[in-house]
């Protein structure tokens, strides 16, 4: 049974991290433009990589520009092999909207998501997946199994790699650096 929006709402709102929360749930769009969102994921990252996390953020944003959901890696934290950014970023929207399925929706993420994530994102169904850095290594969508294209998914949502590609890669690579 689906809850009330106003049941959700505080509990979405208090997994919201610090930078989306700085953000009104009600930006506009023509108060943000897509490098905007992406450098909050960019900002969600940073913050992931204070903690000890790979530094991976997303935003989830509604087609009128509304930041539904915000989130930073938490896999060691949580110990959880799935707490990628845009896993908990999917909860978190998910729950706020009472539905697993987002179809008008855009995710904003730092680095190209894996299969894991890239499955997620398909049953979603979110509208478009927006990425930074290419992840030649443990990519899915322009990269690896290449996810999206494969005859067994069964959403396969617009895609646009490469957006503030060398700021999500240089952050990758500072944060490996100083742990070798």
């Amino acid at each position: 049974m689906k809850q009330n929006n106003d049941q959700v709402r505080p509990a979405a709102l208090m997994a919201q991290s610090e930078c989306c929360r700085a953000k009104s749930l009600a930006c506009s769009v023509s108060q943000y433009i897509m490098p905007d969102f992406m450098a909050l994921a960019l900002q969600e990252a940073e913050a992931a990589a204070a903690r000890g996390e790979v530094p991976v953020g997303a935003v989830l944003v509604s087609s009128s520009g509304d930041i539904l959901a915000c989130a930073g890696n938490q896999t060691e934290a949580d110990a959880d092999p799935t707490a990628h950014a845009e896993i908990l970023a999917l909860r978190t929207a998910a729950r706020l909207r009472g539905t697993p399925r987002l179809p008008d929706c855009d995710l904003y993420v730092t680095l190209e998501p894996c299969a894991m994530c890239a499955a997620a994102l398909s049953f979603a169904r979110l509208r478009r997946v927006i990425f930074g850095a290419y992840d030649p290594k443990g990519g899915a969508v322009d990269h690896g199994p290449r996810f999206f294209t494969q005859p067994t998914c069964h959403h396969a949502p617009e895609t646009i790699g490469g957006i503030e590609a060398e700021t999500a890669s240089a952050l990758l690579r500072r944060f490996f650096e100083e742990r070798r």
